[in-house]
Formats: C-alpha cells, structure tokens, sequence
C-alpha cells in the first residue's frame, strides 16, 4: 500500500492522474491532505473537479512560515504514518508538505518515491530548491521529467530506481483540456469582452514580498499593449492594495484548474512566476515570460518560448515584444502517458 501526501493546488492536479492509474493497476493508495492549501478557492475546489479520491485526513496545517509550517506537517503526519505502515511514500514536487513526508518516512525506514525528481533551479535562496535536493537524497524511487532529471541525479550520485518517465501535468493537460473546454465558457471567467490579453500568476515571495519587485512587474504591465488577467493569490490580497492598478490590468479571484485551462488556451502569453505554468504555457504553446531570474524547467527556454526576465520592468516589456516562430516548437516532457509508466514500475518494484 502507498500513502500519497500532498498539499498544494499543483499537486492536486498531480494526484488525480496517477492517483487513477495506481488503480488500474490495482495498486492501494492512501492520501492525506496537509492542509498546506487550505481554503475552498485554493484546495477544495480542485478536489471537486479533478475527482480526487477523499483523503482519509487533512492535517490542516494552514499557512505560516517554512520551518514552521514544516514541523507542524512532521508532527502530525508522524503519527498518521505510525498507524498506517505504509510499504511507501509517494510525494510531488518541491513544497514543504513534499520535504515533511520524506523527511517523517526516511526516519521510518519507509520508501520516498518522488515524482518531479531531478529538478533543480541551482537558486538555493528558493525553499523549494533545497526541498527538491533534500528529497531526492532521501528517496529511493524517482521519477524524472525529462532526460535532463535523470543527468543531475546522475552529476549528485543517484543512480539507482532513477527513471525519466515524463511529466504527469502533461498527463493532466491533455486529460483535463477538454474537459474544461466542453465545461466551461470563456467569457465565464474572462472580465472583459474578448481581445488578446495575458495571463499573469505572481506568487512567489520573492516578488510578491519585495514592494520593489512588485512596482518594477506592475509597471511593466501598464506598458504593455494588452489587457493583463491575474487571478490574485489569496495571500497577496492585502499587498496588492499598496500599488496603483494599470487599467488594463484585471484582477480576478483565484481561477479553478479548469478555469485556469481556459483562460490559458485562449490568452496571447502568460508572464509568471509559477513552475507548473511555464511547461503548461509551453504545452499550450503560448510564449511564457518567467518573472524570475531561473527556472527549473531548462528545456522551455529554447527558441524563446520562455523568457527569464526577473522582475525587471525593461526586460519585462522587451520580453513581451519579442517574436516566437512556431516551427521552433518540440515535443518536451514525455507523451502524456506519465502516470501509467509510474504505475506500472511501482507494480513491479513495490
């Protein structure tokens, strides 16, 4: 039996796909939720329309700062691990809910299998980056995205039960895509009548916690010859309120997987500072500017379909200008069949 731990939105969208194919292999699972996400617009939502399996706990952790909000997650999921004994932990990605499982079930002596391994942004000021390398050392089965996952393992001496298998969030892509297009209508969650705009997502602490940072982006927008939709995370509602709007800036609540599917095949670009979105931009082939000076997603920032600008008004807007030739488009993370290739080797290996 695998126990799944998981927290935030991205991992939700994670779960469902592999979550699924765990079942068609007939292979029991487990899933408890840390609560790291924690209100309807950010957790409940996504359970709701990916149809996830009910997780038999929340920890409802709740927001706070790292170390914190870490050891809360370690307290509480040592105890629903005891009981438990699961054959395995099953993580995603780099948040805090990703470290506190590897960290309680390495104490255990219980497997980490880690999906998204391999990554790395060489940013060590990120917390999500010293999660990624903490998890990967403890882990004992890891599932990369792409070739280059499988080389950094390789460059830091882990070599074995690495597999490069693809990327589950482009399982999800295509699963969910037309779901969301049969489910939902644009002009249902656009604020304006349809012209090209962009789709913006700015989370990050690094820019949404430096007023600087947020002036220099924000300024960037009310040059740019579009109308800008950003749904707002609910932690930035009150830092916003510090800044004076552009008018073609739209601000949105928080947008449901769905929803945000929508709004991404129908937008011109996407400026973000979010992982997840950078490859679903590129799947989507919509051209990303990445409002951070590194990305863990390399391979998008060949032929320009990714552009790191930080958050730099100038680069910003030169960002935005610059032109992208479709033919300079490749196939990237695998083929969409991510979660049965994971399935099937934890069938084999657990």
């Amino acid at each position: 039996m695998i126990l799944t731990v998981i927290g935030a939105r991205p991992q939700f969208v994670k779960a469902a796909v592999v979550s699924r194919a765990l079942k068609d292999f007939n292979i029991e699972e487990i899933i408890i939720h840390t609560g790291q996400h924690y209100d309807k617009e950010m957790s409940d939502i996504f359970w709701e329309e990916l149809d996830l399996p009910k997780p038999q706990k929340n920890l409802m952790v709740g927001s706070g700062l790292h170390g914190a909000q870490t050891a809360q997650i370690i307290t509480k999921l040592e105890k629903e691990m005891l009981d438990i004994r699961p054959q395995a932990l099953l993580v995603y990605g780099d948040t805090n809910s990703t470290l506190a499982g590897a960290i309680v079930a390495s104490k255990l002596n219980i497997k980490v299998i880690h999906v998204e391994a391999g990554l790395r942004s060489f940013n060590r000021t990120m917390p999500e980056e010293i999660n990624r390398i903490i998890t990967d050392c403890v882990s004992e089965i890891l599932f990369c995205s792409s070739e280059e996952g499988v080389k950094q393992l390789e460059r830091e001496g882990i070599v074995t039960n690495v597999f490069n298998v693809g990327d589950v969030m482009y399982d999800a892509l295509n699963a969910y895509g037309p779901i969301a297009k049969n489910k939902i209508k644009l002009e249902e969650v656009l604020p304006f009548e349809y012209e090209p705009y962009i789709l913006a997502t700015i989370h990050r602490p690094s820019n949404t916690d430096s007023s600087f940072n947020l002036e220099g982006i924000i300024s960037a927008f009310r040059e740019l010859p579009y109308k800008i939709v950003w749904p707002l995370h609910p932690r930035n509602r009150e830092s916003i309120t510090r800044f004076n709007i552009p008018e073609n800036v739209f601000i949105i609540l928080p947008a449901s997987y769905l929803e945000m599917q929508v709004l991404l095949q129908s937008c011109t670009k996407v400026c973000t500072d979010s992982g997840g979105l950078q490859k679903e931009a590129y799947w989507s082939k919509k051209p990303c500017i990445t409002l951070r000076d590194d990305t863990e997603w390399v391979e998008t920032l060949s032929g320009n379909w990714n552009m790191l600008t930080g958050p730099n008004r100038t680069k910003i807007v030169n960002a935005v200008r610059t032109k992208v030739e479709l033919n300079t488009w490749k196939e990237l993370y695998g083929d969409g069949k991510a979660s049965v290739r994971i399935a099937s080797i934890l069938k084999n290996l657990i």
